[in-house]
């Protein structure tokens, strides 16, 4: 058995030995390191710059709520949210619902919308400049369209409606009332959700053009944490693979001096850099984003971003590819990258060739200045240094490690094998990985506290097996799956459809099957755009109509996905991995009227399983509008109703859940 690694410095050798004794190619996939460089590269625009916008001369948008009076903001623009940025300001109601709506600017009413989810009751007004301006949570609509909305509501029997409409049809004037605000949608609180998009829908930065002394903003950003990643199997930091999180413990210096990490950190090969924390506004203690970050190496540009323009809505989920997804699903902690990932296709960022990543050698200080930036030019740097050192193999003990055990995961391209190990020898022991009949034999490329690292690189081949000592473990990673190209994968127990945008990056899928639950890889690993899940289940299904593809947890939470039955077996998009069963639901929606008198009706509603799909009251036969608020689970009329009939009489309230489900109410008005 060849014994490949030695136990000192590796490099790029335990890369290339494998790919002859595996009699494996390496894959053409993402993931891999930049070319070595001596000097970080002086920051250049990216080729994906966005063209220039239309002029926007300050003072030419009025602000939304109580214009010219002090206002508070909830939300920034670009805050990372789970699986997007937030794509505008979200403003404070006094912590209330329908304060007037004022159109920012001259223009039409472009588009509106009335849903139970989302941006909730939305208003688009399109301006001569070609910017559209998008009003959020509204409670009601205001004017002509308002009546407009109602009347197809009514010809078409629901309430979930979206229109679209010409310029010459609803004009508006600045200063004009188009709604009053409110706290519909998967709105959390009363406030308006504003947005500026292009006419290619990218959603912009409204505080970027300033002239909105509605808004006061003399606080500078706070650092939470910052973060060094070995990013290449030859990378450490502080001699180890894997991601360093530093959190300051002083405060940071007077007169904007900001934070100075006191300690030199170690580190070699190609490293990202990644930050976090926060921005607030004045009288305000709700944390908001960053606008922009700026990294200088030895004074010398490295990386920045500004989140002042992101494509809406796909470019939007690219928020899994600019913070580190996994670290957050994982740890709880959201660090923002100060690189360039792959799969990441953004244009808000200015770096060099190396996309932001860092390449450090033996023997040389790198100074670091990260400085965070927020809308009115608030800063707060933060300094360090990285020193070049060179890995050589060490090793610690731990007398609580007492027998072997094996472990193992997938970094990017690297499969990262720990073993414990109560051996005292010099050297910690073995990994053999196994491929058919042939084998590999690493070396540990450290040992800490009695657990030894392997380091290995996927591209090579998948193995079979891992054995240390007596312990072997199959190798569960089961295909590698490229991005950006279509891609099949199946089992007997299920099939994987990959369209070219599904993956930010390489995957090495692992699924498997037990007792009616599928495991779809893990869900710390994000999807870009909705993934193909065809089950096959190991029995017939008795009742495909009202059988749906639900996606489960570990605590028994379960959530309706879907899916299309052909012959036996039923296919759904999905937008995250995780567990999924196949359930039956044949109980029908509840209701039951819980209100009524001179302000309308309100009905309780439920569903046991799939959710509410539709909903209809007629009254004496003749169809009467209602509009449903998930947050509280009711049906209501509206008291400015004056299409529908007089709510007195015989009513039957139908309700259909997403299985099919159908019940109707009886009720006297």
């Amino acid at each position: 058995m060849p014994d490949l690694l030695t136990t000192g410095p590796r490099r790029l050798l335990s890369v290339a030995i494998p790919f002859l004794l595996l009699g494996l190619q390496p894959a053409s996939c993402g993931g891999q390191e930049p070319d070595s460089t001596t000097e970080p590269t002086v920051a250049q625009a990216t080729a994906a710059t966005p063209g220039p916008l239309p002029t926007v001369p300050q003072g030419y948008f009025l602000f939304p709520i109580k214009p010219g009076q002090q206002n508070f903001l909830a939300a920034s623009m670009g805050e990372l949210r789970p699986n997007h940025f937030h794509g505008g300001l979200d403003i404070k109601t006094d912590g209330r619902v329908d304060l007037p709506v004022y159109a920012a600017a001259e223009g039409y009413i472009s588009r509106m919308k009335q849903s139970s989810f989302g941006y909730g009751n939305v208003l688009y007004i399109t301006h001569p400049n070609g910017l559209t301006t998008v009003y959020g949570h509204l409670n009601h609509f205001k004017g002509p369209v308002a009546e407009e909305m109602r009347r197809q509501q009514y010809q078409k029997q629901t309430y979930e409606l979206e229109l679209f409409f010409k310029p010459e049809q609803f004009p508006v004037k600045r200063g004009e009332v188009v709604a009053l605000s409110g706290n519909t949608g998967g709105s959390a609180g009363p406030h308006l959700h504003w947005e500026v998009r292009t006419a290619e829908g990218g959603q912009l930065n409204p505080l970027q053009w300033g002239g909105f002394p509605e808004i006061q903003d003399h606080v500078a950003p706070s650092l939470q944490a910052f973060a060094v990643e070995a990013l290449g199997i030859d990378s450490r930091v502080q001699g180890r693979f894997g991601k360093a999180v530093f959190v300051p413990k002083a405060p940071p210096l007077p007169g904007g001096g900001g934070y100075v990490w006191a300690d030199t950190i170690p580190a070699y090969g190609t490293v990202g850099l990644l930050v976090q924390g926060f921005d607030r506004f004045d009288q305000v203690w709700n944390k908001n984003g960053f606008q922009k970050v700026e990294v200088q190496v030895n004074g010398r540009p490295l990386h920045s971003h500004v989140v002042d323009n992101i494509p809406f809505p796909l470019g939007s989920r690219q928020v899994n590819q600019h913070m580190d997804y996994e670290w957050r699903a994982t740890q709880g902690r959201q660090l923002e990258k100060l690189f360039v990932d792959d799969g990441n296709e953004l244009s808000i960022y200015t770096t060099g060739s190396s996309k932001g990543k860092l390449r450090v050698e033996t023997g040389k200080l790198y100074s670091v200045e990260i400085r965070m930036s927020d809308s009115y030019g608030n800063s707060t740097p933060l300094r360090f240094v990285l020193r070049g050192t060179e890995p050589t193999y060490h090793k610690t003990r731990s007398a609580a490690v007492k027998t072997q055990g094996l472990r193992y995961d997938v970094s990017r391209n690297l499969l990262v094998a720990v073993a414990a190990d109560p051996d005292t020898a010099a050297v910690g022991g073995n990994l053999t990985l196994f491929k058919g009949n042939r084998r590999l034999t690493l070396k540990p490329s450290y040992t800490e506290q009695s657990q030894n690292v392997y380091l290995y690189d996927l591209r090579a081949g998948r193995p079979d097996s891992l054995q240390f000592g007596r312990i072997t473990k199959r190798f569960e990673r089961q295909a590698l799956i490229p991005s950006g190209q279509e891609y099949g994968f199946s089992t007997a127990n299920l099939s994987l459809g990959f369209a070219p945008h599904t993956l930010f990056d390489t995957l090495y899928v692992q699924t498997s099957y037990k007792a009616g639950l599928w495991t779809v890889q893990q869900p710390r690993t994000p999807l870009h755009e909705t993934l193909a899940l065809t089950l096959k289940p190991e029995t017939p299904v008795a009742d495909p109509r009202r059988t749906a593809i639900y996606a489960v947890t570990a605590k028994g939470g379960k959530a309706y996905v879907g899916g299309k039955w052909q012959g036996s077996t039923i296919t759904a998009p999905i937008k995250t991995f995780g567990q999924f069963r196949l359930l039956t639901d044949t109980i029908p929606p509840s209701g039951r009227l819980i209100s009524r008198g001179a302000a309308g009706v309100v009905f309780k509603v439920g569903d046991d399983l799939s959710g509410l799909a539709s909903y209809k009251l007629e009254v004496n036969g003749q169809f009467h509008l209602l509009r449903f608020e998930h947050k509280n689970s009711t049906l209501f009329s509206e008291r400015d109703d004056k299409l529908g009939p007089a709510l007195r009489g015989p009513a039957t309230l139908y309700l259909t859940d997403q299985a099919g489900n159908e019940k109707a109410i009886h009720v006297t008005l």
